[in-house]
């Protein structure tokens, strides 16, 4: 049986939800009957845990899936929402369309649910888009959290009270008390709710109006100061504050008086190096690890050699969450949390240079990484770009925001990799398009941007996009000597001749390529590159043998430098010549080469193509049924990617002719049941059933379909 295929992106729950199975109930009966339902309620009040929970419940409902998408990381102003949105979907395309347009068609067919938590700074964006989605989408629904109403007609709310606290000390079953006692237990290993500490508990959960963010930070104190001496130091708190019902609506932002207080008091229980580092994380968006925060905070007033202690030390006052990942340590700052460091940055009037610093890190990150990318740290590379990726969207955003077309164009320039081999396509062109129109001026970066954007609109199957920005950037470079420049000339103008289908002017162009890589320049990439273009050509134009050799060639100088991407699309193009030679065998286990590295550097494109081809050399080795499931499954990755096959005439015939010989060896019936099976298999599981070696073929072997 194959292995259910996931049906959403739900983020794990990592503490279980106390009470609420009121309002779960009422959020799930108005999206029943209705197609938009916010959730309200001020900062810190739950909203995201419930609509988690509340999505879990309903995501079996749902056809084509659940799927969360974070807004907090975005910046109001720049037209993110729906490439947020898109990048979460398992959405088929990769075109120039606006992605409004892009998303509203990929939903109109589907049942699907969205939840897009916190939206407040993003309110009127989110108005219309929901607006537009709910025209076009009937079996859409959208379950939103916000501190306040998007304000559609169709909207229904929950406006999210606190937990119920306590009538009388002694009342132990409500909810603010439980909640209380849960994250005190994790927080003091062995605490128990007791006769002597009842109506401490109780009290607390009183003053503090049972907010649950409010009462998980004054649960994490409990480490170092007993429950008793924790309100009368509240008390005192409350004294200095005054007493207010509801919101403050004179704070910037407005806060909850039991959140103020709880975070405030926080505040002024940290060391003034520990606020100070608090505000100036507030920058960060997302996750973020210790050397970045030591680059972007450290400098005289804080010393750079105190970073690691004092993140421990947040991480020990619940004000930052400590995230271990496969990567290394990374921390987390709650978004309630990090608009208090926020306000107080802003106060301190080191809002902007913090931003700038955090700017200039990422843009040293993404120096750093665009020339690893050609070696053996590539895969780390790619790796660190992705934990990074929501402060490097952050850091452009800052970039454009300010009119700094010539940051944005050297970053976006410099994260071409990302854009155009790990499966960010979309948001590269919308950066990319957005910098070289806000600075004009010739330089080096601008040349670099452009070679990125060439690259981009080729893998998004633009072939007249590609080509016009192929020109911009012979225009661009036409001065510099670089013998690298001259190779990524060549690359870009012999993509765009074999993309259209003009391979035998692609060969002609590419015969002038080096026999061997220049030394390293700005373009280190273009040799590589344009050598599987070669390979390509060779392919397409039935010349079998030459692509083999030339892929040989290819193969050697990427393992000479440690490379994997280029690596595995020379095992590809070795496939796609072992199968047009009539080695079917061969054929499949240079694919499998191919398909493990593609999968390495989540090359969703490179992952489709390769399953296609494997799909061609199972039914040339008699093995039908398994093609028919690769095909499957490859379907299931270009639902994900964009234009079947990158719109490449010869790999579009190459796997109409896999299908039809396919269906008329096994019958429909048969043929579309393991189809279905590799369509709705897990992913990773597929790939992973794909990347075994097959045992004896129970049939002779056919002769293959057209490969081009």
């Amino acid at each position: 049986m194959a292995a259910e295929r996931r049906l959403g992106n739900l983020p794990k729950e990592t503490n279980q939800l106390v009470g609420r199975r009121s309002e779960l109930d009422q959020v799930a009966r108005l999206c029943g009957r209705s197609r938009l339902v916010t959730v309200t309620g001020v900062g810190g009040v739950g909203k995201t845990r419930l609509a988690r929970r509340v999505a879990g419940e309903l995501q079996p409902g749902f056809a084509d899936g659940a799927w969360w998408v974070e807004l907090s990381p975005l910046s109001a102003g720049m037209e993110a929402l729906p490439y947020a949105i898109a990048e979460t979907l398992p959405l088929a395309d990769q075109t120039t369309r606006p992605m409004l347009e892009v998303v509203a068609e990929y939903l109109a067919g589907r049942q699907a649910l969205l939840v897009w938590d916190t939206c407040e700074h993003l309110a009127e964006d989110c108005r219309e888009m929901a607006a537009t989605l709910l025209t076009v989408a009937p079996g859409l629904r959208i379950l939103a959290t916000s501190r306040c109403p998007l304000d559609l007609a169709c909207e229904e709310m929950l406006a999210l009270d606190p937990l119920p606290v306590p009538g009388a000390d002694d009342d132990e079953a409500a909810d603010s008390v439980l909640l209380l006692a849960d994250r005190a237990a994790q927080a003091v290993p062995g605490f128990t709710v007791t006769d002597a500490n009842r109506a401490e508990l109780a009290a607390l959960c009183r003053r503090l109006e049972g907010l649950p963010l409010a009462l998980e930070l004054a649960a994490a104190r409990l480490r170092e100061i007993p429950l008793p001496e924790l309100n009368r130091r509240l008390d005192d708190r409350y004294a200095i504050l005054g007493t207010t019902d509801g919101p403050d609506y004179d704070a910037d932002p407005p806060w909850h008086q039991a959140l103020r207080t709880a975070i405030g008091w926080s505040h002024q229980l940290c060391t003034p190096a520990e606020r100070l580092l608090w505000a100036r994380l507030s920058v960060f968006a997302d996750t973020f690890d210790a050397e970045a925060a030591r680059q972007v905070c450290a400098d005289a007033q804080l010393p750079g050699e105190e970073v690691p202690a004092l993140l421990a030390a947040l991480v020990e006052k619940s004000i930052l969450t400590w995230v271990p990942t496969g990567g290394g340590e990374r921390y987390r700052m709650l978004d309630t949390i990090r608009e208090f460091g926020a306000f107080w940055l802003r106060g301190l009037g080191e809002e902007q240079a913090a931003r700038r610093r955090h700017r200039d890190h990422y843009l040293t990150l993404a120096h750093e990484a665009d020339a690893a990318w050609s070696g053996p740290g590539q895969t780390a590379s790619k790796d660190r770009m992705s934990a990074e990726y929501a402060n490097l969207r952050a850091a452009l955003d800052f970039c454009l925001a300010e009119k700094d077309g010539r940051t944005a164009l050297e970053m976006g320039g410099a994260l071409g990799f990302l854009w155009y081999a790990c499966g960010f396509a979309r948001d590269g062109r919308h950066y990319l398009e957005q910098a070289l129109a806000l600075e004009q001026a010739s330089s080096p970066a601008r040349a670099k941007a452009l070679w990125a954007a060439s690259l981009v609109a080729l893998v998004q199957g633009d072939t007249e996009a590609g080509s016009r920005l192929a020109t911009a950037f012979q225009q661009a470079v036409a001065e510099e000597a670089d013998a690298t420049t001259a190779v990524a000339v060549l690359t870009l103008e012999g993509a765009s001749l074999t993309v259209s289908g003009r391979h035998t002017q692609a060969a002609k162009v590419l015969a002038d390529l080096p026999p061997a890589p220049p030394a390293d320049g700005r373009y280190h990439a273009a040799w590589v590159m344009a050598r599987n273009t070669q390979a390509l050509v060779h392919n397409h134009l039935g010349q079998f043998t030459d692509a083999l050799a030339t892929a040989d060639d290819l193969c050697a100088e990427c393992a000479r430098r440690g490379e994997t991407w280029s690596r595995a699309w020379g095992d590809y193009m070795r496939a796609l010549a072992a199968l047009g030679l009539g080695r079917a065998s061969e054929a499949a286990a240079h694919a499998r080469t191919a398909l493990a590295g593609k999968q390495r550097l989540h090359d969703d494109m490179g992952i489709a193509m390769t399953t296609d081809l494997l799909a061609s050399a199972a039914i040339a080795s008699g093995r039908t049924e398994q093609a028919a499931r690769l095909l499957g499954l490859a379907e299931q990755v270009w639902h994900t990617v964009g234009t079947p096959q990158a719109g490449i005439p010869e790999l579009v015939a190459a796997r109409t002719a896999c299908e039809k010989q396919a269906r008329h060896l096994i019958g429909d019936a048969t043929y579309q049941t393991a189809f279905d099976a590799g369509y709705d298999t897990d992913l990773d599981t597929g790939i992973a059933e794909a990347l075994t070696p097959p045992g004896p073929s129970p049939h002779a072997p056919l002769r293959p379909g057209p490969t081009g």
